[in-house]
């Protein structure tokens, strides 16, 4: 399954996209020894990496034609997350413009290691090759 965009860094860390329909996604990420920290378990960094695009994913599953950016996102760790993951998104409300989201990691054997709530904003997506009004392609949050 795709995830609809190109996301280079998404790529780069091997994400699996299982999930992208409803108002739910869900995302399988083997970590491998490079996503690890000085305790040898998953990066915070990278868990937060997943939960981020599970719940964008999740926002974006009801509107696939959109693209979303993370305006704010809240993170609990609640255990260390060894091997293979699995990030689950939900969309617990959408406005217009804004969605408000969750996701969790689980391990393995079904363990919740980390848990996010997060507020996306809706933004139009330009065609392939077009270039933005603006020089910088900013992309527009207000």
């Amino acid at each position: 399954m795709k995830f609809g965009v190109d996301i280079p860094f998404v790529h780069h860390l091997g994400f699996e996209l299982i999930l992208f329909e409803g108002g739910h996604s869900e995302i399988h990420f083997e970590t491998q020894p490079e996503h690890l920290n000085s305790f040898a378990v998953t990066h915070g960094g990278a868990c937060m990496t997943l939960l981020d695009v599970a719940m964008a994913v999740a926002a974006r599953s009801v509107d696939k034609e959109m693209g979303v950016v993370t305006i704010e996102m809240k993170t609990s760790f609640m255990q260390p997350a060894r091997g293979k993951l699995s990030g689950k998104g939900h969309l617990m409300h959408r406005t217009a413009s804004m969605a408000f989201t969750e996701a969790t990691i689980y391990d393995s054997e079904g363990r919740a290691c980390a848990h996010a709530t997060g507020t996306f904003k809706y933004v139009k997506r330009l065609p392939a090759g077009a270039k933005s009004a603006n020089a910088l392609n900013v992309i527009s949050t207000d």
